[in-house]
């Protein structure tokens, strides 16, 4: 029997998986052409994504590790004649205060100068040392610098739950990475990755020669694993596997090209013995993104088929937060669709990239609007229960044992909990962590639905009043929205859903089939 290569699990230096005989999925053709095209480079993808090991392949490639690759496809296109001066910049922890960032930054550049053979003549000045390591490395080896900068974004990242700190952290960057472009004539190639993009005028002004690949095509599958890769190089790993199920789980990024999974979850779907799991999403709540959507009650049927401008997913600044880019940047959304606008350029319709994402992220909505955490899975079930065998008087009682079950603080506590859209938010979080088909907000030529659900053979169409004094299922009737659905052959349940504010609870549930 063959043995399986062994699984690169947390390995992200590109040497020890070559050295080791683990698992390697060849990226080099791309690297190949990224090089051959261009010389400064940022690339944005979620954590967990392997930015690191591309940080890493490219350092054993410009420092000529031949050794390293042999049988990949670059090994007969590259010199191996010529080596060139790497300084890697990784920022691996957590830096919490500006001087803990400015300790790291320290220990970072020291460490290039120990590897280079180099030293500062002030170590105390970030930039002014950034800057002599390039001129003085580039002395030294008789070569063009290669700039290496891993997580380029984590001082800001890790502090957007206190934002002055982010801005701290924001001038340190900045102060680090305007040495790039001043010392341009000592640099051969230089790659800036990271979770997110931040806006030109906030760290990269100065470093406007970046070429942006991260929605580039040609570049989408330079990081992550695509459904061919999972044919081929892990074709034995998952033998036996519901390759389908596969998919819809941990497939569905789009960089605007083939679409890819998070390598993270398929390394250890493998290992758990293809268990069904969360495992990206587990790794990493993001907690600032629930403080953003308390602070600006955003109303979370939002999130269904969201659409938004290219300006809004390319960069965000910290100044002035945003959820959507954050969600497309950090992995929680990405793009399902591209359209072209009347006016020119183009609109993306985001969605949540699989299934793994979708349950995990609407779970983490309904324990922060509900506090139903030992609770939930019991409503889930009875929900999906009651829709699925069309059984609306029990739909009505669940949905008002959900509502009544809510404690009080909650409400008294939590701003989301004072506007309108607060109970639909709730529903549709909860309908949405079953992995239902649902229309927020479903256009007609009379109005918006304010949701649709299909299931099986049934078609609801519900609408949402607060305090409307049982107008709910009037308002379906009147505009006629059930009708795009007739003559589908299915069974269409109208329901109106009225709201008391004071009672935080349903005050009318009135329905009838279409």
């Amino acid at each position: 029997m063959t043995r399986l290569a062994k699984l690169p699990i947390g390995i992200q230096t590109f040497a020890k998986i070559r050295e080791d005989n683990y698992l390697y999925v060849d990226k080099t053709p791309l690297i190949y052409t990224l090089i051959e095209e261009g010389n400064y480079y940022f690339l944005a993808r979620p954590r967990r994504f392997g930015k690191s090991l591309l940080v890493s392949t490219l350092q054993a490639l410009f420092e000529a590790r031949k050794e390293l690759f042999t049988g990949l496809d670059i090994e007969e296109k590259w010199d191996w004649d010529t080596r060139y001066p790497v300084i890697k910049i990784s920022f691996g922890g957590v830096a919490r205060s500006l001087e803990d960032m400015k300790q790291d930054v320290g220990n970072i550049l020291d460490e290039n100068q120990r590897r280079l053979g180099l030293s500062c003549k002030n170590p105390q000045d970030i930039g002014g040392c950034f800057k002599q390591l390039i001129w003085e490395a580039h002395q030294k080896y008789g070569q063009k610098v290669v700039i290496l900068v891993d997580e380029y974004d984590k001082f800001i990242v890790d502090n957007l739950d206190q934002i002055e700190v982010a801005k701290q952290g924001r001038e340190v960057l900045k102060d680090l990475y305007s040495i790039i472009k001043d010392s341009d004539e000592f640099i051969k190639f230089a790659l800036l990755t990271g979770v997110s993009k931040f806006s030109k005028v906030s760290i990269f002004s100065g470093l406007n020669n970046l070429k942006d690949i991260s929605l580039d095509s040609r570049y989408a599958t330079l990081c992550g694993y695509t459904q061919h890769d999972l044919e081929t190089v892990f074709a034995e790993h998952l033998r036996g596997a519901d390759m389908e199920q596969v998919r819809q789980w941990y497939n569905g990024y789009n960089f605007l090209g083939d679409r890819v999974y998070n390598p993270f979850d398929i390394l250890l779907f493998i290992d758990s013995g293809q268990l069904f799991k969360n495992y990206w999403f587990a790794t990493g709540t993001p907690t600032f993104l629930i403080k953003l959507i308390q602070k600006n009650n955003y109303y979370i049927p939002r999130l269904d088929s969201l659409r938004v401008s290219e300006s809004l997913i390319d960069s965000y600044d910290i100044d002035d937060l945003d959820l959507e880019p954050l969600l497309f940047q950090a992995g929680y959304l990405t793009i399902c669709k591209v359209e072209q606008m009347r006016r020119g350029g183009y609109q993306y319709v985001l969605d949540f990239p699989n299934k793994e994402v979708l349950l995990s992220f609407t779970d983490m909505i309904i324990d922060y609007l509900t506090d139903h955490k030992e609770k939930r899975g019991r409503f889930q079930d009875e929900l999906y229960l009651m829709l699925e065998e069309g059984n609306l008087e029990g739909f009505r009682e669940t949905l008002s044992s959900l509502f009544s079950s809510i404690p009080y603080n909650n409400y008294v506590n939590n701003t989301i909990g004072s506007y309108e859209g607060y109970y639909a938010s709730v529903i549709y979080a909860y309908l949405a962590s079953l992995g239902l088909d649902l229309t927020a907000e479903d256009v007609t030529s009379k109005g918006r639905i304010d949701l649709t659900i299909k299931l099986g053979n049934n078609i609801y169409i519900i609408e949402f009043k607060v305090d409307g004094e049982g107008r709910a299922l009037e308002q379906i009737k009147a505009r006629g929205y059930h009708h795009k659905f007739q003559g589908t052959g299915k069974d269409i349940y109208l329901i109106g859903i009225d709201f008391d504010s004071e009672q935080r609870n349903i005050a009318g549930f009135e329905w009838e089939k279409g």
